[in-house]
């Protein structure tokens, strides 16, 4: 699991390439891409308030685009910044995920921010099955 930053993918966007071993994974690994877009020491958000989040998708991208739109909105609706998360993926006839997620309110004397994400972008955004292992590219509207 994990995920790097590409630079010169967008230039007024953040972007950044995520994988994981698992579909569960890779979501993990897209969600904590997505905090430390947002703070810039993720371990400085403690697990003091648990949210569970679910989420359906026809497939693996509308499933993550979904669930990352889900961790941006606790963010902007109720300050409430994540830093671990627990998913469960299954499939019937369509993709749904549960995901327990910890995290606690801003604290701007705590969390130093980096960049206010608005949305994740459709633009070239991809989630494909490679080997053993699931990768995603994600665009991030800041």
């Amino acid at each position: 699991m994990s995920y790097k930053f590409l630079e010169d993918i967008a230039i007024a966007d953040v972007a950044f390439e995520a994988s994981g071993k698992s579909l569960e994974e890779l979501m993990e690994s897209s969600a904590l891409a997505v905090m430390n877009t947002m703070v810039k020491d993720l371990k400085k958000i403690e697990p003091r308030t648990k949210k569970e989040i679910r989420v359906e998708g026809q497939n693996p991208e509308f499933l993550l685009f979904n669930f990352l739109q889900e961790i941006i909105f606790y963010k902007d609706a109720e300050q409430l910044l994540l830093g671990k998360f627990s998913i469960k993926v299954n499939k019937n006839g369509k993709y749904s995920a549960i995901c327990e997620a910890w995290g606690e309110k801003l604290d701007m004397k705590k969390h130093e921010l980096v960049d206010d994400i608005k949305a994740v972008s459709w633009h070239d955004f991809k989630v494909e099955k490679i080997g053993k292992g699931w990768k995603a590219l994600v665009i991030l509207d800041v």
